[in-house]
């Protein structure tokens, strides 16, 4: 039979591990947070230098703004946007963020938006995206002007200079950021791929695109700003509606 003494030998030993197990993990939450690589929820814009910023549209959507260009103002009226947090046409349990247009320009770009704050001043960021979707739109399907799946194009990008909508002097609704065109990248967007899903039936399902083979980078303005955009570039002449469920962005210094 064990002694009195002994006793309690064995839960000065247990209480000691787990003292020394707990020490363990605050250190490893530390090293996370000072490297800056914790995932941070959309509305805490005290993000850090590294980061992993990620918004699930299930929860909130209001640091994200969104619009529609490449049309000219005659085509105001008919391009039928519009954006919405709504039930999801996958799940009707859960949420997410739906946009929708009529594509009359046959270059129309739905986009959203958000900034990000506590950035380095000045610094480039190497940025990997990953968005996830509710597309109904099959890869070979045949439509006007182009599929509307295989011919809308997923983009994402960001820069230091805040996206302003704003005429040119044809009355063109242009977007202040070098996007590219259609299928093509540009300076401040990369493309993720289509939203075209597999298969030839018209029912929606859950895609995700990423740039994990496109390296994309972008720099912060003197405040430490930066802001994110992640859009659809459309070719197909027809009405395009899209549920975005989640944004991820990875930002390490480069």
């Amino acid at each position: 039979m064990q002694s009195r003494e002994g006793a309690y030998a064995v839960r000065l030993r247990g209480v000691s591990r787990l003292k020394s197990a707990m020490k363990q993990s605050i250190w490893a939450v530390g090293v996370l947070l000072a490297a800056g690589l914790v995932s941070c929820d959309k509305t805490d814009d005290n993000v850090g230098p590294n980061f992993i910023h990620t918004t699930d549209f299930n929860k909130d959507t209001t640091t994200w703004q969104t619009g529609i260009v490449d049309y000219n103002v005659q085509q105001e009226g008919i391009m039928e946007f519009s954006s919405k947090l709504t039930a999801l046409p996958t799940d009707s349990t859960k949420k997410g963020l739906k946009l929708t247009s009529s594509n009359r320009s046959d270059d129309a770009f739905m986009y959203l938006t958000r900034k990000l704050t506590g950035l380095a001043p000045n610094q480039s960021y190497k940025i990997e995206f990953e968005v996830e979707l509710a597309s109904q739109y099959p890869a070979s399907g045949v439509g006007v002007g182009g599929s509307p799946g295989g011919a809308v194009y997923l983009k994402a990008g960001a820069s230091g200079t805040a996206p302003q909508k704003a005429k040119d002097t044809a009355g063109d609704w242009k977007l202040n950021w070098d996007k590219g065109a259609q299928s093509e990248s540009g300076k401040d967007a990369v493309v993720l791929g289509n939203i075209g899903i597999e298969g030839d039936q018209y029912k929606y399902q859950l895609i995700k695109r990423n740039n994990q083979t496109k390296p994309f980078t972008a720099k912060t303005n003197d405040k430490g700003e930066l802001w994110l955009l992640v859009g659809t570039d459309s070719g197909f002449e027809g009405v395009t509606t899209i549920y975005y469920t989640q944004v991820k962005a990875v930002l390490i210094k480069n």
